[in-house]
């Protein structure tokens, strides 16, 4: 993406705090290596969407962390937390939580975030 002077350097896709309304925390735990995919959304409704919730539908057409989301879009992690947290509220997309508490980390889920952070 080109900066608004025309050079390479990225800015932000959108001023980070402004979207959250100053929240820097989601209204529950959403720990960075979630798992988040978009939903079935129809054409129609993606009209409706806010240019951060394309972006992160368009991200997540294969599974995101949320920590990839943060980097990709480059704004901090409290602010990737609340707007997915948001969009799975409102059904945009689905969360796929670890199973840290059957003692051992799903290996599949490793393996997943460890190929998506080789990529970034």
């Amino acid at each position: 993406m080109l900066g608004s002077d025309g050079t390479g350097d990225e800015e932000p896709l959108f001023r980070p705090y402004a979207v959250t309304g100053g929240r820097a925390e989601p209204r529950y735990h959403l720990a960075m290596e979630t798992l988040v995919s978009s939903s079935a959304i129809m054409d129609e409704e993606l009209a409706l969407l806010t240019p951060e919730q394309d972006a992160i539908i368009r991200l997540c057409r294969s599974f995101r962390s949320v920590a990839e989301i943060s980097a990709l879009l480059r704004v901090p992690l409290g602010v990737a937390r609340v707007l997915v947290a948001d969009m799975a509220d409102e059904g945009l997309v689905r969360l796929h939580q670890p199973r840290l508490d059957q003692g051992q980390p799903d290996l599949n889920m490793l393996e997943r975030v460890l190929s998506g952070l080789r990529r970034l």
